[in-house]
């Protein structure tokens, strides 16, 4: 599945020798900004804490992978990804951005860092290492790979 649209048209419209000559579109392509990247983790983190895994399960496209921090499974599919959540919200988590790098092009994004949860359950908190990439999908931004692993050693 790509991530630009193009759309052929028939024009109508004749070349100078008389031949029928098709127009094509130019891809349509939104570029997000840096703030519009970070506040899609934003939008990820607000869905945590409505403690709704189908709110959470929102945030990715139907081809996504998850690959969670306390799960060895990859999660393909949006049952998958439901099911995951389930377990994961009720400790009741939320993320901080640590440190973050923010990359964009053409209808897609590539948000990397660093990130804290805390448990508001249990008190605890764990930092990882993240990765989301992001695809447009004509009317909103949703989650095509989410990578989250735990920080290797312990500070």
């Amino acid at each position: 599945m790509g991530i630009v649209v193009v759309s052929a048209v028939l024009a109508g419209c004749a070349a100078e020798d008389g031949r029928q000559v098709q127009r094509v579109q130019e891809p349509v392509c939104h570029f997000p900004t840096e703030q519009e990247v970070a506040g899609l983790f934003e939008r990820w983190n607000r869905s945590l804490l409505s403690g709704d895994p189908a709110q959470v399960v929102a945030n990715y496209a139907e081809d996504a992978i998850l690959l969670p921090t306390v799960s060895n499974q990859p999660r393909l599919t949006q049952a998958e990804r439901q099911d995951y959540f389930e377990h994961f919200l009720a400790d009741k988590p939320s993320g901080q951005i640590d440190l973050r790098r923010i990359e964009t092009g053409c209808n897609s994004a590539v948000d990397t860092g660093l990130y804290t949860f805390i448990f508001a359950r249990t008190g605890a908190s764990v930092s990882g290492r993240y990765s989301y990439s992001y695809r447009w999908d004509g009317e909103q931004w949703l989650i095509t790979s989410h990578h989250s692993s735990k920080m290797p050693e312990n500070h």
